[in-house]
């Protein structure tokens, strides 16, 4: 029977390492032998790890460097904060219809209720006939989203939007056109915030508290309408669905989470609109064709009224001067009495 080792075969492989390498340290180094005029030595000579000398490089961007990827921002632009707002900023732009409600502390189960009937009552709309500017109709019912949003980063949202011209500051010389840019900064600084004429201003007292939005692509009336019957219901012109036609809506999730709801505004083409106007926009009859059927039809009215106008001024002018004519001559010509001949002429025409 063999021996056994009472350590662990990495250590033994250490030691006879370490034993070899010794051995090797110790043993003198053999003279060297000269072969036809030329020295070769018999050490060994072994590769060493060893640490590259730094090299004495200054690498130095210019003072006027701009990343392509990262231009120059007033705010940190991988915060929250600062993406909420170009997110605010991208939604103020790209929606021209927006609802504003307050919220009451809605459990998650009732947003989801609330937005399941929402969902269904828009998908319930027709489509259009035709498309804003002439082309194929587009269903936006998939597009039209209902979310709560940050009250504060939608202020400052608004601010950038309002007051801040990225084309005017376009013309100036290293000026950058971002929302986080130090331009838009000064731009939202430098304005008249107390105007009363503004967007803003109308719109600013809405935004405390808690406030979900409803936002949709286009301006869609329909869609409004809609919307209005189930998250703000008016008789006789917003009613609520029924219950045999729609019974989810009376479950008392539903109703829990609606009564939660408060609409208090709207923004529509970048003007502020209260209450009323919100149900204005929605109350319009046949949605945007309804809309262009009555603008068609006004300008068809206006037309025709003024060709009416026209004629008859021109008709009237006519008459005065025929009249006038027939005066003249009857002046210049008088007419014979009976009996009495044209001059150079006898009565019994010798």
């Amino acid at each position: 029977m063999s021996a056994r080792l009472n350590c662990s075969s990495a250590r033994c492989v250490g030691r006879v390492i370490k034993s070899q390498t010794a051995n090797l340290l110790s043993r003198p180094a053999p003279a060297a032998v000269t072969l036809i005029g030329t020295s070769i030595s018999s050490t060994r000579h072994y590769a060493v790890a060893s640490r590259p000398a730094p090299l004495n490089l200054k690498t130095q961007l210019p003072e006027n460097y701009v990343s392509l990827t990262q231009p120059p921002t007033a705010r940190r632009p991988e915060s929250r904060k600062s993406q909420m707002i170009r997110q605010y900023t991208a939604l103020l732009r790209s929606t021209p219809l927006m609802l504003f409600f307050q919220h009451n502390s809605l459990t998650a189960v009732e947003w989801a209720a609330v937005r399941r009937e929402l969902r269904a009552a828009l998908r319930a709309v027709p489509a259009p006939l035709v498309g804003p500017d002439g082309s194929m109709p587009v269903d936006i019912t998939e597009s039209i989203n209902f979310q709560v949003i940050r009250t504060r980063m939608m202020d400052v949202a608004m601010k950038i939007e309002e007051f801040f011209d990225p084309e005017e500051a376009a013309k100036h010389p290293n000026a950058f056109t971002h929302d986080l840019s130090q331009t838009a900064y000064e731009a939202i600084q430098a304005a008249d915030k107390e105007n009363p004429n503004t967007a803003y201003a109308q719109l600013r007292h809405l935004f405390h508290g808690p406030v979900a939005a409803l936002s949709f692509p286009t301006v869609s009336p329909a869609h409004l309408a809609a919307a209005l019957k189930i998250l703000s219901p008016s008789a006789p012109d917003f009613p609520a669905p029924t219950r045999r036609k729609n019974p989810g809506y009376y479950d008392l999730t539903t109703q829990s989470g609606l009564q939660k709801l408060l609409l208090v505004g709207g923004r529509v083409e970048g003007k502020a609109f209260d209450y009323q106007g919100v149900r204005w926009v929605g109350g319009i009859e046949g949605g945007l064709d309804g809309l262009r059927a009555q603008l068609m039809y006004m300008l068809q009215s206006a037309g025709l009224g003024l060709t009416t106008a026209l004629q008859g001024q021109s008709k009237g002018l006519w008459l005065t001067l025929e009249s006038r004519r027939t005066q003249l001559d009857e002046e210049q010509n008088p007419k014979k009495e009976d009996g009495e001949a044209p001059s150079g002429e006898s009565v019994d025409g010798a």
